[in-house]
């Protein structure tokens, strides 16, 4: 058995948590921090993956103290320990996802889109949502002229993807206060709708803003599926 103390010391979970961040860890290594210490024959990391194999994260939420510690090396201070942490991170999540702002209506949408007015390029932002429409993410994709070179699918889903957002909205400003959609504008909506519908992300709608108001591609029949 390999101890923690004698691993070099950037591959100890509590020193690689302090130099990397939480989210650099393995899971078995997060767990391990919370086991703190082992057992003859074996270290916290591998009672952690001894657990982590018999009971997967998602089976790992509903495991009772009683389960935990059959598991040899969890006793109950280790056990209670887990369960605790796991309800945190539990009411965490919760508490992240009702304080979402909820994008239900066009409205709701513009006001997340207050900063694009007065801007003196053109930006290209794009609103990132969850299944209950809940704003997750928001990411300028570009600055500078609205054209298909500066504003490529790949740019604009790749964030969709890592956030695991399951629509999103387009959003650019036109510095010159014109509302009108151009046919660029148009183009460039269909050829990111296309590339949602084979990702299976939708694209909810296209707002353009100006100092003075916007137009909603929703709103004015605009998006073609």
């Amino acid at each position: 058995m390999t101890k923690i103390k004698d691993l070099p010391k950037h591959k100890r979970p509590r020193e690689k948590l302090s130099e990397k961040g939480a989210e650099n860890l393995t899971d078995a290594e997060l767990m391990a921090i919370l086991i703190r210490v082992g057992r003859a024959g074996k270290s916290a990391l591998d009672i952690a993956k001894e657990t982590l194999k018999k009971y997967p994260l998602s089976k790992l939420l509903t495991a009772t103290k009683d389960e935990l510690t059959s598991i040899k090396g969890l006793e109950d201070t280790k056990a209670i320990t887990i369960k605790a942490a796991l309800e945190l991170g539990s009411r965490a999540v919760g508490s992240f996802h009702d304080s979402l702002p909820i994008l239900d209506c066009v409205k709701a949408t513009v006001a997340q889109l207050v900063d694009l007015r007065g801007k003196q390029k053109e930006y290209f932002m794009v609103l990132y949502l969850n299944a209950r429409k809940q704003l997750i993410h928001k990411e300028t994709i570009s600055i500078g002229t609205l054209t298909e070179t500066l504003v490529h699918p790949r740019e604009v889903f790749e964030p969709a993807i890592r956030n695991l957002a399951s629509s999103i909205m387009l959003a650019h400003n036109h510095p010159s206060k014109n509302i009108d959609v151009s046919g660029e504008d148009i183009k460039l909506t269909e050829k990111l709708i296309q590339s949602g519908t084979i990702l299976d992300i939708e694209v909810l709608d296209h707002i353009i803003i100006t100092n003075d108001g916007y137009i909603s591609f929703k709103e004015k029949g605009l998006l073609f599926k």
